[in-house]
């Protein structure tokens, strides 16, 4: 079974407007080396998907540089591999602001490819999904759309779309709610399709104006189309706020979810490699229950914290339940607490930064403090 994988690149930037003001949601760095991308686009190869098209928008330099030719993933290929489909592919297409308007924005692109299914995914999925399962049951169900959902303890205000389904897997109804609360089935942004039941889709969605996948698509065709759902188990993490992010990365912190994490039935994680120094921790340096990446030099105390490379932590500094972008540097006896610091940020001597668990304290790129 061919099936091509298109990746989301940009789509939910404005949730997490801080990470995403120099960068697309999908080159969001996570985990220490990671980018968001690294897992969805794994998922996608450890599955056998060797087509792979990143749809983008803006603020897309970053994603170029990190993603390359797609040789870390075995993506550079003479046929196939990595496609970036950048906006205005189209020739007279419109900036999409939605869902359907970005395929609709690639659907030349689909149509000059001969895979016979599609798997669409978010770029803020952190999981490890097996997508050739997915693709099994929905070739098994006959559907013509099958979504990936996950159970999920909703408490707060932001708008899910809530899945029921009967006893069969066949979803039966579909509604997107801020009213939502306790625990509910929901859509994880994850869906297969058929691709010449996709281009007629599009057709349709052309004449009768449809703007959105959600209400136009799934909410009122429960009746009209096969649409069946897939349960993901295991580790899943959606990053839809800073919050969310700060907490889903310090969770790394547990070694049973990284080893669900990075892996789970021995489908590893990739990213770009570099060819950095070890890391460097000095006599009177201690640290405790954190990731530290390669090219780090610790000198302070660090507890509890993500530091990515080239972090430099100065004598007498502390690091407490914080995450630390690339090459930034801590100064001499500053402390640090529930602070998320983008890449290449100063902080001089003797300073003091604190935010919450629920509310970390953002610093921005190149700022100095």
């Amino acid at each position: 079974m061919k099936t091509l994988g298109i990746i989301f690149g940009n789509l939910h930037d404005k949730d997490v407007g801080e990470l995403t003001a120099v960068r697309s949601l999908a080159s969001v760095p996570f985990g220490g080396r990671f980018r968001l991308i690294d897992f969805v686009l794994s998922n996608m190869v450890n599955s056998g998907i060797t087509k792979v098209g990143v749809i983008t928008k803006n603020n897309y330099q970053s994603l170029m540089d990190h993603v390359g030719s797609g040789k870390h993933w075995d993506l550079s290929r003479k046929n196939g591999g990595l496609i970036i489909l950048p906006p205005y592919g189209g020739g007279d297409k419109d900036l999409y602001s939605h869902r359907l308007g970005a395929i609709k924005n690639i659907e030349s692109f689909i149509r000059h490819c001969d895979e016979d299914y599609v798997v669409f995914s978010d770029c803020d999925n952190v999981c490890n999904m097996n997508f050739a399962s997915v693709v099994s049951s929905h070739i098994q169900n006959h559907a013509d759309i099958t979504l990936v959902t996950r159970s999920k303890n909703l408490t707060n205000n932001k708008p899910r779309t809530i899945v029921e389904t009967d006893g069969n897997g066949r979803v039966v109804k579909v509604t997107n709610t801020n009213k939502a609360s306790g625990e509910n089935i929901v859509f994880a942004n994850t869906f297969v399709m058929n691709r010449k039941f996709l281009l007629n889709l599009l057709d349709t969605a052309t004449e009768l104006g449809y703007t959105s996948f959600t209400h136009d698509i799934l909410a009122t065709g429960c009746n009209r189309y096969n649409i069946y759902a897939y349960m993901q188990d295991g580790y899943f993490a959606n990053i839809d706020s800073l919050s969310n992010y700060y907490k889903h990365s310090l969770e790394l912190l547990d070694k049973n979810i990284r080893d669900e994490l990075f892996y789970r039935d021995g489908a590893n994680i990739y990213t770009k490699v570099r060819d950095s120094a070890p890391a460097r921790v000095g006599s009177d340096a201690k640290i405790t229950n954190s990731l530290i990446a390669d090219g780090c030099d610790i000198q302070g105390e660090v507890t509890g914290s993500i530091l990515f490379r080239g972090v430099k932590i100065a004598k007498g500094a502390k690091v407490t339940n914080s995450i630390i972008f690339q090459d930034a540097v801590i100064g001499e006896n500053s402390s640090l607490n529930c602070v998320v610091a983008d890449k290449q940020v100063v902080v001089l001597d003797g300073r003091t930064l604190s935010g919450h668990e629920t509310h970390p304290y953002f610093i921005s790129k190149h700022a100095v403090i």
